[in-house]
């Protein structure tokens, strides 16, 4: 089946809608670093919601500060003025704070007015680093990967040495943090002296510690940053993360780049096993091939269930196309792919019809499906169709519980992914 991307009309406001906006993806993007403050150029009510959003999809006290400007005072005051005094008064009220860097990214009242963020970067004595995200374009998808080129431009220092078992991993927005804790895992089972910007692995892992919601815990830090252009291979997961790893190769041209879409599914992981076997010239652990293993009994324990039945999928393209591919490779028909944004990589989706919209476009396909993979605003129409079952992926996910630690990837990840597919179309066929 060749994907097939379609147009739907224009429509002048979204209905349901699952896109997200860009600061919310730099806000995330700089919670993977450590001891990272990010400050939203923004109105409070901004920064309010998107703290509010990732504090119940993690379950996590979020730290996110804010300019407070408004529409007067970013005409009168200037946006200088303000992102001074919002860091003067965020130390000079929390004397123990002792920020490793400020990360500022700004919204659609900021980026109207045009304010000179890079600028204001002269009269800050602490690392900073700025990214121009205005909610106005793109979605939580560019503003995550907008803001890891940002720290590479700004941050990583040019470098002709390269240390041949030292590899970063650049990951899309989509993915958890066990996710990039199982994939640094299996690199480091190669060898490697693994690195992830973002790292959201030891940052919004879901392990408490003293501190917590002051600062971003966990995460990459600031020197690690800087010393990037040092790694003999940059891989990126995620069509988004292409212009990251382009950013970090004019640090040093030597740098090989490995690409990938995704890793889900028998085909997406063997191509990144490979990949490292050819460079390390070693076999995988014996754990990583058992997990293979099961991951291929998986595929023939679900396909039963999976292969005659009907799937919606929606979220960020990158995450849109592992998951359709995972669910392609075991006979699953996907009916609809809905996506937040336009993305290139939206060609190589494998569903009957691809498209950028909303969940009022998904619903006609929601009617006649058995499975729709969403995230959980999807529940509220589905609570019509009792015999469509629902997977939650994406942000965000306030139905359940441990979403930091839900893994999607790999061999192992899949292999999950697939029996829960599988469960939850049990439920609904034998309720019917």
């Amino acid at each position: 089946m060749e994907p097939s991307l379609s147009s739907h009309p224009h429509k002048p406001l979204q209905v349901n809608p699952i896109k997200h906006s860009q600061p919310m993806g730099a806000t995330l993007a700089f919670l993977g670093v450590r001891d990272c403050m990010p400050l939203m150029h923004a109105a409070q009510g901004c920064a309010s919601y998107t703290k509010v959003f990732f504090t119940r999809h993690f379950n996590e006290p979020i730290a996110v500060r804010n300019t407070s400007v408004s529409d007067i005072t970013a005409v009168l005051d200037g946006g200088d003025y303000s992102i001074l005094m919002a860091i003067e008064n965020i130390t000079e009220k929390e004397k123990n704070l002792r920020p490793s860097m400020i990360g500022l990214h700004t919204t659609g009242l900021t980026e109207t007015k045009g304010d000179d963020v890079r600028g204001v970067g002269m009269h800050i004595e602490i690392p900073y680093v700025y990214v121009n995200t205005p909610d106005y374009e793109g979605g939580m998808e560019s503003g995550w990967a907008l803001t890891v080129t940002a720290m590479i431009e700004q941050l990583t220092e040019p470098s002709s040495i390269l240390k041949p078992n030292k590899l970063v991993v650049l990951p899309h927005v989509s993915m958890q943090p066990i996710e990039i804790e199982k994939i640094k895992s299996l690199c480091e089972d190669f060898g490697f002296e693994v690195y992830a910007l973002p790292d959201l692995s030891t940052s919004l892992d879901g392990y408490w510690e003293e501190g917590q919601g002051k600062l971003a815990n966990g995460g990459i830090s600031v020197e690690q940053i800087r010393d990037l252009a040092s790694c003999s291979t940059v891989v990126t997961l995620g069509a988004s993360m292409k212009k990251a790893a382009a950013a970090l190769l004019t640090k040093n041209p030597a740098t090989r780049h490995l690409h990938f879409d995704h890793l889900m599914g028998l085909e997406g992981c063997d191509n990144f096993v490979a990949a490292l076997m050819q460079i390390r010239h070693t076999q995988p652990k014996p754990l990583a091939k058992r997990w293979r293993a099961r991951l291929q009994d998986a595929m023939l324990d679900t396909h039963f269930l999976i292969g005659t039945s009907h799937f919606v999928v929606t979220g960020e393209p990158d995450m849109l196309v592992g998951i359709c591919a995972m669910l392609r490779s075991v006979g699953g028909t996907v009916d609809a792919a809905v996506s937040t944004v336009y993305s290139t990589v939206l060609e190589k989706v494998e569903a009957e019809n691809v498209f950028v919209g909303d969940l009022e476009d998904a619903r006609k396909y929601m009617e006649s499906t058995d499975l729709v993979i969403s995230n959980f605003h999807a529940e509220r129409i589905l609570h019509t169709y009792p015999h469509t079952a629902l997977v939650i992926r994406g942000f965000p996910n306030y139905e359940e519980l441990g979403n930091q630690l839900k893994n999607d990837q790999l061999y192992e990840g899949s292999t999950y992914f697939l029996f829960e597919v599988a469960n939850a179309l049990r439920h609904v066929k034998h309720a019917e």
